[in-house]
């Protein structure tokens, strides 16, 4: 008679756990930055930006170095000129992609950076 009386305890019991898993299933997902619909986000200084991307292009080996970096509002404009003789479409050394195409992966790497505007020119 008690495993009648067990078994059906445990039954209710499992019956009970499947409903609360249901219930904590459908209920809202919890506020995120502590009030409705306003995500928590990583706060990006404009300075931080241009210092790690400076950091990044200084330790490229295959990006030249006198390049100027500009921040404003997460918007990057990349300004220099290119001493390329004979790079044809200012190849990188490697011949992987031109300086422009690698400047934009350094670039674009780093938090908080939204757009990236290109000013280069080529020297010969």
């Amino acid at each position: 008679m008690n495993i009648l009386l067990l078994g059906r305890n445990v039954k209710q019991s499992v019956i009970l756990l499947l409903g609360l898993f249901l219930l904590a299933a459908c209920s809202p997902a919890p506020e995120v930055g502590g009030a409705a619909g306003k995500v928590s986000t990583a706060v990006f200084n404009d300075e931080q930006i241009k210092s790690q991307i400076e950091s990044s292009i200084a330790r490229s080996e295959d990006l030249p170095q006198q390049i100027g970096v500009q921040v404003r509002d997460g918007v990057v404009t990349i300004s220099g000129t290119l001493d390329c003789e004979g790079c044809g479409g200012m190849r990188t050394p490697g011949n992987f992609g031109t300086v422009q195409q690698s400047l934009g992966a350094v670039v674009r790497a780093v938090g908080g950076v939204r757009e990236v505007i290109f000013e280069l020119s080529l020297e010969s």
